[in-house]
């Protein structure tokens, strides 16, 4: 169906413009019952956008400032793989100060999601130290000494509490206001080890030099994985220390 299941939205629901960012997504700004919204169409299963809805609508409720889905006439959160989410105004983080806030909202997200389930067809970092797929990572694509160092990266996260990360917590997924900090773009949303969530610029998150070398260290290796064999996950992968 596409786009044209916006019409759910409305009689008057219309895409404005392509909005630059998304990449496993088409992102639009879009008008609906009269107001400025988002609207994001991929290939994701109903199972999986239920999760990220229920995540959303619980975040909100508790506070944080995220892109709420806004439902159908009907009262649907999505609609073959649309959804429409509130606009959220502001700008990206530019200073240290402002990356300070990140973390902060981010250690939040932290505590709000601890025991939460996994999203349906995922893997953690250390769930990948057994398994060879989940979602977007396919291990068997690649060649047996990069997986040995992604593995040993991620294995020295065993043991650590889990709870809902962003996955992509870039400045372009962050919009700042003097009142506010916003996490948009959910979709590499998943459950892991938060310190993943926590390798900021000029290391805002005030990790300890071993706990942030271990949390590079393993979120070079998952960006790596997810991304192979473009020239990115090359690159990252080269900031994983052999063995």
């Amino acid at each position: 169906m596409g786009w044209e299941a916006l019409r759910h939205w409305g009689e008057d629901a219309a895409r404005i413009e392509p909005l630059t960012g998304g990449v496993a997504n088409d992102v639009w700004s879009v008008r609906v019952d009269g107001r400025l919204a988002v609207g994001r169409l991929g290939t994701r299963s109903d199972a999986d956008l239920a999760w990220e809805t229920e995540l959303i609508q619980h975040l909100d409720r508790e506070g944080l400032t995220v892109p709420v889905p806004i439902p159908t006439t009907d009262g649907r959160l999505f609609v073959n793989g649309l959804v429409v989410m509130t606009y959220l105004p502001g700008g990206p983080p530019e200073t240290q100060s402002d990356w300070r806030r990140v973390a902060d909202t981010l250690r939040e997200l932290h505590r709000l999601t601890q025991g939460w389930p996994q999203r349906p067809g995922w893997r953690s970092s250390t769930d990948l130290l057994h398994a060879d797929t989940g979602t977007k990572v396919d291990l068997t694509a690649m060649p047996p000494e990069s997986v040995a160092r992604c593995r040993a990266a991620w294995a020295r996260l065993t043991g650590r509490q889990t709870c809902v990360v962003h996955g992509n917590p870039t400045a372009g997924n962050v919009r700042m206001t003097a009142t506010q900090v916003a996490l948009i773009d959910w979709d590499e949303s998943h459950v892991d080890v938060p310190d993943l969530d926590l390798v900021l610029p000029d290391n805002a998150a005030d990790l300890d030099d071993a706990t942030y070398d271990i949390a590079a260290q393993a979120s070079a290796a998952w960006e790596a994985a997810v991304c192979w064999d473009d020239d990115y996950a090359l690159k990252r992968l080269t900031e994983v220390r052999p063995i």
